[in-house]
C-alpha cells in the first residue's frame, strides 16, 4: 500500500479530494438528532368507549385484546391500562421482529376481536409508537376573543391536516378544547312540567335529524339530484323540533331546552401561562430527525398562520430542537477545539510546523470520511456518534504522529528523505495495523448487546471504527505522500547523543556504572527527559517483584474503593436544566375546575420561588383527554379529572444552581399551602424521556396479585417502607383506587311493574348525567365548512348536583312518576379509577423520585426494602421496572462487553505474538485504566453511566495501543539480543516521546469536553473525564510498569519460536543448514 501510494501520489490526492467532496455533501444531508434510532418495537391499540367505567373497559374490552394479541407472532408482552372511556393496550415485541408484518397481524387480530365487543364499539386506533416518538414542541393557539371550541375546531380542521406535508411529523388531536358539537341543553324543571323524559327528547332529535342519501331523477337532458332536508340546515332549526303532538299545544325543543353550537362536555383543559388555551403536540416519528421535523414545521408556520382568523395567534413553544442544536454544536465545538489543542501539543513535541500540519490534516479528513460512511450505513449525527468522533481524535493523532515521528528518526540516521519515509512507514505499518485491530476489538462486543445498550453503542462503535480505519489508511498513503512534499530533506537538528544510551554488549553492572557516570546536563531538549526517564526505570527494573506486586495491589485497592463508592446512572444528571415537568395529583374524583384552580396555585407558587420574571412559559393539561381522541392518551395520560401535567420553561437568563434543590423548594411550598395535593416530577428532557421508555419516575415497582386487593395491600406496606428512605421523594401508588361513585342499583321487579326495563332506565340516566352522544349517534353537517359534527342531548349541569336530583329524574313519558328513586337505590361508594393488567394479573404501581442520589444506590436500597417488607401473597409478583430495571440490564451488558473486549484483544494479541505471556503483558495497563478512570470520576463527583463507560472502554483501547508499541519493540529486541531487561529499557526509551506525545495530545483534546462548560457539558463531561483519568494512569503504567513486567515475565523465556515450520530458522524444528542467530552489538541506527 505504501509503495503504491508513493508510486502514484496524484491518484492518492485525487481520491482524497473525492472523499472530501462527497463527505461535505453527506454532512449537509445526514439527519441530526439527539439520540440514535433505538429499536424499541412497540404497537399501541387505543380503544375508546365513551361512558364506560374502568371496570367495564377491563372486563368487556381489555381482556379480549389481551387474549387475542397472543396470536401475534413475536409478541413479548401485552400491558393494558383502563380508565374511564378508554382502554390502552401496549404490545411490546422482540427486537428481531419484522414490525411491518407485526403491525399487519395486530390489525388483523383487532378486526377479529371487534366481533366479541359490546354493541356500539367503534374500531380502535392502532399506531406504532415507541420512546423515540416524542413531542418535539407545541403549536400553541391563543386568543382574547375566540372560544376554546372555536380554537379547537380551527386547530383540527385547518392546521392539523397540514402535518401530512411535513416529512417525519405527526400530530395527535389538539389538546385543551373539545370536539365541536351541537348541544341541546334540557332544563330538568321544564322537562318535568311537560311530563317528558330525557330519552323521549333524544328520540325526537334522532327522528327529525336523520342522514338520508339523495336520489336522482332524469329530467330532459339532465340527471338531477334530489336531496332532502332530512338533516337540518342550521343549528337554530333544532329549536323547532316537535316533542309532543296531539291533544293540547305542540311542545317544541325551545320550550324545554336551549341549543348552542358548542362542544362536548369538557373533560380536560389546557393552560398556557395559566390561561385556558389549545395546543397541538408536534411529534416526530421514531426514525425521523428532530432537526428536520422542526425546521420543516417552522417553514410551514407562515402558511398555517394565514389560515387562521386575525383574532387567533399561533406560536411554536417548548422547542426541543434547541437542546438538540446546542448539544450537537457543543460537542462539535469541543471536538474542534480538542483537535486544535492536539495539533498544538504535536507541534510542541516535534518542533516542526510542517510535520504538525500533516498530523492535523488527517483529523478532518478522517472525520469527514467517517460521516460519509455513517450516512451510507443509515446512521445519524447524534450525541453518540459525535462522542465517538470526539473520542477518535486522539487515536487519529496517534497513528499519524507515530509515522511522522518515525520518519524523523530515520532521517536522523542519515537517510535520504525518500528512503527515510519509505522505511519508516513500512517499519510501523504492521504495529499500527495491530493497534487499529485492537481498538476495533474494544468495540466489537457492542454488536452482541441487546436493547437500549445496543442501540446506543453501535452508532458510537461505527463512528470510532470508521474514523480509525480511515486514519490508518491515511497514515499509509496520505502521510508518506505529503511528507515527501512538505518535510525538509535534512536530518533533525535536535541533539541525539547515542553514546548516552546503554551499551548492550557490556555486562549489566558496567552498563549501569557507565550510565551513572554520565550527566544529563551534557544534553538538552527531550534527550534530557529521556535520560531522567531511564534513570527512574533502572531503579524500578532492579525491584521487579516489588513494583509488580505494588502495582497490582494499588490498582485493586483503587478499583475496589471507587467501585463501591461511585454512583451509577443511565445518563449523566442535568443539574442546571431550565425546564421541568411535574404531575399534580388532587384528591381522587375532584372536578376538573377544582383541579384547574390547584394547578394555577402551583404555578403561582413556582413564580414566587423563582420570580415571575424568571418563568418563561408554563403549559399544563388538566383532567383527561376526550374518549373520542383515544391516541391523545399516548402523549398525556391522566387517569382522572383530578390529575394535571405541568411543564415549566424558565427564562434563558435565569441561572439554575441545582434543579434538585429547586424541585425540593417547590415540594415544600406545595405541601405547606396545598396539603391535599401530591406532586410527582417527571422526565422532560428528550434524553430522559427516551431512556425512561414511558416510565413516569426513575423508580417504578409493579405489584401484581391474584386480586387487586392483594396487590393493594402489599403496595401500601411497600409505600410505608419506601418513605423511610431519606432521599426518596413523591412516593405514591399511581393508580386511583378510591374513586368516588354513586352506585345505581335498579330493582328489576319494581321497574317491570312500571313497564320499565334496565336498558331504558340506563339511557335516560346517561342522557341526564352525561349526554346522548354514547347512546344515540346523531350528526349535523356544516355545509359551509364541509365537516359533520355530533348532536347530543344533555341535562344542564347546574341542575344535576346531588343524589336527590338524580333520584327525581322522571322515567316514563307523560308522567311525573315513577322517578329513578322509585325503581332504584342510590348510594355513594368508592371504586378503582384505573385498572392495569399485565398477563393474568391486575397491577398496582408504586413510584418514587430521587433527590440528590444516584440511581444505582437507590436501586439497591429499594430492592433491600422490598425484601424487608416480606414475601408477597401467593401467586403475586413484585418487579422493579422503569429506569431502574434498564440501568441494571445496561450496566450488566456494559460490564460483560468490557470483559469480552479485553478477552478479544488478548486473543488477537496472542495470535499475533504467538505467545500468551506476551499478550498478557500488553494487558498489564488495563487495571491502570480502570483505576484512573474510576478515581477521576469519583473525585469530580461523576457517576458510572453510559457516557463514562464509553470513556473507560476507549481508554482501554488507547492503553493497549501504547502497550503494543512498547511490547512489540521490546520483544523484537529481546529475540535479537537475548536480554529481556535491556530490551525493556531500550524499548521504553525508544517509545517515550511517541507515547507522551499522543497521550498528552489526547488529554488536551479531551479537556474541552471534560470541562463540562458547553451547552451539553453535563452530558459529555463524564466521557471526557473517564478518558483523561484512564489515559493518565495507563500512560504512567505503560512507561514505568509495563517494561518491568515484561522484563520479569520474559527474562527466562526461550528465544526459539513456537513455529513448527522446519524451514523457519527461528523454529526449534528447523532442519536447514543456515547459521543460527547469534548475539551482536547494536549499531547506532538500531539504537535509534
Amino acid at each position: 500500500m505504501i509503495k503504491a501510494a508513493l508510486a502514484k501520489p496524484i491518484a492518492v490526492i485525487v481520491a482524497l479530494l473525492g472523499i472530501v467532496v462527497f463527505s461535505v455533501l453527506a454532512l449537509g444531508r445526514i439527519p441530526v438528532d439527539i439520540f440514535p434510532r433505538l429499536n424499541l418495537p412497540t404497537i399501541y391499540i387505543a380503544q375508546p368507549y365513551g361512558g364506560m367505567t374502568p371496570a367495564q373497559m377491563e372486563g368487556f374490552i381489555a381482556t379480549r385484546y389481551q387474549n387475542q394479541m397472543l396470536y401475534v407472532s413475536g409478541i413479548k408482552d401485552v400491558e393494558v391500562k383502563n380508565i374511564q372511556g378508554l382502554c390502552l393496550v401496549k404490545c411490546t415485541f422482540y427486537e428481531d421482529v419484522n414490525m411491518a408484518q407485526a403491525a399487519g397481524e395486530v390489525a388483523s387480530q383487532v378486526s377479529r376481536v371487534l366481533s366479541y365487543m359490546p354493541p356500539g364499539t367503534v374500531p380502535p386506533t392502532v399506531v406504532r409508537f415507541d420512546a423515540s416518538s416524542l413531542p418535539v414542541g407545541e403549536l400553541v393557539f391563543s386568543s382574547s376573543t375566540a372560544s376554546l371550541g372555536q380554537m379547537q375546531d380551527l386547530a383540527s380542521t385547518k392546521i392539523r391536516p397540514l402535518f401530512s406535508q411535513i416529512p417525519g411529523a405527526s400530530a395527535p388531536p389538539p389538546f385543551g378544547g373539545n370536539e365541536r358539537t351541537v348541544v341541546i341543553k334540557v332544563d330538568p324543571d321544564k322537562m318535568k312540567s311537560y311530563q317528558l323524559t330525557p330519552d323521549e327528547i333524544v328520540n325526537a332529535v334522532v327522528r327529525n335529524n336523520q342522514v338520508s342519501p339523495a336520489g336522482s331523477v332524469g329530467m330532459g337532458d339532465y340527471m338531477v339530484m334530489t336531496p332532502s332536508n332530512s338533516v337540518l340546515d342550521k343549528v337554530s332549526d333544532f329549536l323547532d323540533i316537535p316533542l309532543k303532538q296531539g291533544v293540547g299545544p305542540t311542545v317544541f325543543i325551545h320550550d324545554v331546552a336551549t341549543v348552542e353550537d358548542g362542544t362536548d362536555i369538557p373533560v380536560g383543559y389546557a393552560l398556557i401561562n395559566g390561561k385556558r388555551s389549545v395546543y397541538i403536540p408536534v411529534t416526530k416519528s421514531a426514525d425521523a430527525s428532530t432537526m428536520s421535523v422542526v425546521s420543516a414545521l417552522k417553514a410551514k408556520l407562515p402558511e398555517m398562520k394565514a389560515l387562521l382568523p386575525d383574532n387567533v395567534q399561533l406560536s411554536y413553544e417548548f422547542d426541543q430542537s434547541i437542546y438538540v442544536t446546542q448539544a450537537v454544536h457543543s460537542l462539535a465545538f469541543e471536538g474542534g477545539l480538542g483537535a486544535l489543542l492536539t495539533g498544538l501539543v504535536v507541534f510542541l513535541f516535534l518542533g516542526d510546523a510542517r510535520s504538525s500540519a500533516i498530523v492535523i490534516l488527517t483529523i478532518p479528513i478522517s472525520i469527514l470520511a467517517a460521516i460519509l460512511l455513517l450516512q451510507l450505513f443509515g446512521q445519524t449525527i447524534n450525541i453518540m456518534t459525535l462522542s465517538g468522533l470526539a473520542l477518535a481524535i486522539g487515536i487519529l493523532v496517534d497513528q499519524a504522529t507515530v509515522v511522522i515521528e518515525n520518519i524523523h528518526q530515520h532521517q536522523e540516521m542519515g537517510k535520504t528523505k525518500a528512503r527515510a519515509i519509505l522505511d519508516a512507514c513500512e517499519e510501523v505499518s504492521f504495529p499500527l495495523l495491530l493497534i487499529t485491530l485492537s481498538i476495533l476489538a474494544v468495540f466489537a462486543p457492542a454488536f452482541l448487546m441487546t436493547g437500549v445498550p445496543r442501540g446506543m453503542f453501535i452508532p458510537l462503535s461505527l463512528s470510532v471504527g470508521f474514523s480509525i480505519i480511515v486514519s490508518y489508511l491515511l497514515s499509509q498513503t496520505f502521510v508518506p505522500v505529503v511528507a515527501n512534499w512538505w518535510l525538509k530533506g535534512h536530518a533533525h537538528t535536535e541533539p541525539h547523543d547515542l553514546s548516552l544510551l546503554p551499551d548492550l554488549t557490556k555486562p549489566r553492572d558496567i552498563q549501569q556504572e557507565g550510565y551513572e557516570n554520565r550527566h544529563p546536563k551534557e544534553v538538552t531538549g527531550f534527550e534530557r527527559v529521556k535520560l531522567r526517564y531511564l534513570h527512574v526505570l533502572d531503579k524500578l527494573l532492579a525491584r521487579r517483584a516489588l513494583v509488580a506486586t505494588a502495582y497490582g495491589l494499588v490498582c485493586a485497592a483503587v478499583i475496589g474503593v471507587c467501585f463501591v463508592n461511585i454512583g451509577q446512572d443511565m445518563m449523566p444528571k442535568i443539574t442546571h436544566s431550565k425546564q421541568f415537568q411535574v404531575r399534580i395529583v388532587a384528591p381522587e374524583g375532584m372536578r376538573i375546575e377544582r383541579t384547574e384552580d390547584r394547578t394555577k396555585e402551583v404555578i403561582s407558587l413556582i413564580q414566587q420561588i423563582v420570580g415571575p420574571q424568571n418563568v418563561g412559559i408554563t403549559s399544563a393539561f388538566v383532567g383527561m383527554t376526550p374518549s373520542s381522541y383515544g391516541t391523545s392518551a399516548l402523549y398525556v395520560f391522566n387517569s382522572g379529572p383530578n390529575e394535571a401535567d405541568l411543564q415549566v420553561n424558565l427564562a434563558e437568563d435565569y441561572k439554575v444552581k441545582s434543579l434538585d434543590a429547586l424541585k425540593e423548594q417547590i415540594r415544600q411550598a406545595v405541601h405547606q399551602h396545598l396539603p391535599d395535593v401530591q406532586l410527582s416530577f417527571e422526565p422532560i428532557e428528550l434524553t430522559d424521556k427516551i431512556m425512561s421508555q414511558g416510565a413516569q419516575t426513575p423508580i417504578e415497582i409493579l405489584v401484581g396479585g391474584k386480586s387487586l386487593q392483594d396487590g393493594e395491600s402489599y403496595a401500601d406496606k411497600l409505600v410505608a417502607r419506601l418513605k423511610q428512605i431519606p432521599y426518596l421523594r413523591d412516593v405514591r401508588i399511581n393508580q386511583p383506587l378510591r374513586y368516588p361513585t354513586v352506585q345505581v342499583n335498579v330493582d328489576r321487579e319494581r321497574a317491570a311493574q312500571f313497564g320499565l326495563t334496565p336498558d331504558g332506565i340506563a339511557k335516560s340516566l346517561v342522557a341526564a348525567t352525561s349526554s346522548s352522544r354514547f347512546t344515540a349517534k346523531n350528526l349535523w353537517l356544516d355545509q359551509g365548512k364541509g365537516f359533520a359534527y355530533q348532536v347530543q342531548v344533555q341535562l344542564a349541569s347546574q341542575n344535576m348536583k346531588s343524589v336527590a336530583d338524580m333520584q327525581n329524574l322522571p322515567l316514563v313519558p307523560g308522567q311525573l312518576r315513577p322517578t329513578l328513586g322509585d325503581v332504584a337505590t342510590l348510594r355513594t361508594a368508592t371504586v378503582p379509577g384505573q385498572y392495569d393488567r399485565i398477563g393474568p394479573r391486575r397491577i398496582v404501581t408504586v413510584s418514587a423520585n430521587l433527590n440528590g442520589q444516584d440511581l444505582g444506590t437507590a436501586t439497591r436500597d429499594v430492592n433491600k426494602a422490598i425484601k424487608e417488607v416480606g414475601a408477597p401473597p401467593k401467586g403475586s409478583i413484585v418487579e422493579l421496572r422503569g429506569l431502574a430495571k434498564l440501568l441494571t440490564e445496561t450496566l450488566g451488558s456494559l460490564q460483560t462487553g468490557l470483559a469480552l473486549a479485553i478477552v478479544v484483544i488478548f486473543l488477537l494479541l496472542a495470535a499475533n505474538y504467538q505467545s500468551l505471556k506476551v499478550a498478557g503483558v500488553v494487558l498489564v495497563t488495563v487495571p491502570a485504566v480502570l483505576a484512573g478512570s474510576l478515581l477521576l470520576l469519583l473525585l469530580t463527583g461523576q457517576t458510572l453511566n453510559l457516557q463514562s463507560y464509553m470513556g473507560v472502554i476507549m481508554s482501554v483501547g488507547v492503553s493497549v495501543a501504547n502497550a503494543v508499541l512498547i511490547v512489540t519493540n521490546a520483544e523484537s529486541l529481546r529475540l535479537r539480543y537475548r536480554d529481556a531487561v535491556a530490551a525493556a529499557r531500550l524499548a521504553g526509551a525508544a517509545r517515550l516521546r511517541p507515547i507522551l506525545m499522543t497521550s498528552i495530545a489526547m488529554v488536551a483534546g479531551m479537556l474541552p469536553m471534560a470541562s463540562g462548560l458547553g451547552e451539553s457539558g453535563e452530558q459529555s463531561a463524564p466521557l471526557g473525564r473517564a478518558v483523561i483519568g484512564g489515559l493518565l494512569a495507563s500512560t504512567i503504567a505503560a512507561l514505568f510498569v509495563l517494561p518491568v513486567v515484561f522484563a520479569a515475565v520474559q527474562r527466562k523465556t526461550s528465544f526459539t519460536s513456537v513455529s513448527l515450520d522446519p524451514d523457519d530458522p527461528a523454529s526449534a524444528s528447523y532442519d536447514g543448514n543456515e547459521a543460527p542467530i547469534t548475539e551482536h552489538s547494536l549499531t547506532e541506527a538500531e539504537m535509534a
